[in-house]
């Protein structure tokens, strides 16, 4: 049996996520593993809690990539990670990885990882850069 994608995000039970992005195109199936792995449902809109993960589903055309990953840096406990999800190569809405590594720094982020995470998606991980006054 093959492990399902989602768990490979680093998901637990009880994390809070907060989901910006979400459209016809998003992966389904995706949405529902990490709603089982969770046991919450993913959080839209205005929230008005401390969120452990924040998923943005990206695609080329949806504006300034910083003021998203700034907004999604509001709601993010200190230990919390923001997920970027594009469309892979090749797909409607394609983002290059360098616009993400380009946007990340300027929002006071760093890229940990990357990875394919659905048919049509690919997942790349971000978290806060530590600051050296802690």
């Amino acid at each position: 049996m093959t492990t399902p994608m989602g768990s490979r995000l680093g998901f637990e039970t009880g994390f809070l996520i907060l989901e910006v992005g979400y459209s016809s195109d998003c992966d389904e199936a995706l949405r529902g593993q990490i709603e089982t792995i969770t046991g919450n449902q993913l959080l839209s809109g205005e929230v008005h809690e401390v969120v452990d993960a924040v998923i943005i589903w990206w695609r080329d055309d949806d504006g300034d990539l910083v003021d998203e990953l700034v907004d999604g840096l509001t709601y993010l406990a200190d230990t919390g990670q923001i997920w970027v999800f594009t469309p892979k190569v090749g797909r409607p809405g394609h983002v290059e990885p360098s616009d993400i590594q380009d946007a990340a720094p300027t929002a006071g982020l760093s890229q940990t990882s990357s990875l394919s995470i659905a048919p049509d998606w690919s997942a790349t991980r971000l978290v806060a850069r530590k600051s050296s006054k802690r």
